[in-house]
């Protein structure tokens, strides 16, 4: 694997992946109290999943290992976005937040794909 410098705090995958999991948990504040132990709890687990598994792959001395945990990142997003789709869909979720928070996703998944791509040429 190249040699890495800084830290994973440099990458904008994971300050984005950071920004998205603030977001949520603002979001989800004002969800039903009857949804804590539910889908705002999934929801918050699948946010935070998210540049979690992007610091810990970064940790890894193995580029295969980082790749995974850059998957495993990618799997909780899908994970997140369909969450966030079944809270519109059931009205906890006001169109607009759910449509910024889907965007950011977006961006995020984008990212993660090229820092995927990046590691398989190298």
């Amino acid at each position: 694997m190249a040699e890495k410098t800084g830290s994973y705090k440099d990458l904008i995958v994971w300050q984005q992946a950071m920004d998205l999991a603030v977001a949520v948990y603002g979001a989800t504040k004002s969800w039903p109290k009857e949804e804590l132990y539910g889908l705002t709890s999934q929801v918050r687990r699948a946010a935070t999943s998210v540049p979690a598994n992007i610091a810990e792959g970064y940790g890894r001395e193995i580029r295969g290992s980082y790749q995974q945990f850059l998957r495993i990142a990618q799997g909780s997003l899908k994970e997140l976005e369909t969450q966030l789709m079944i809270a519109e869909r059931i009205g906890i979720a006001p169109k607009a937040t759910a449509t910024s928070l889907l965007s950011s996703t977006e961006s995020v998944g984008k990212l993660l794909r090229l820092l995927i791509r990046k590691l398989s040429a190298e």
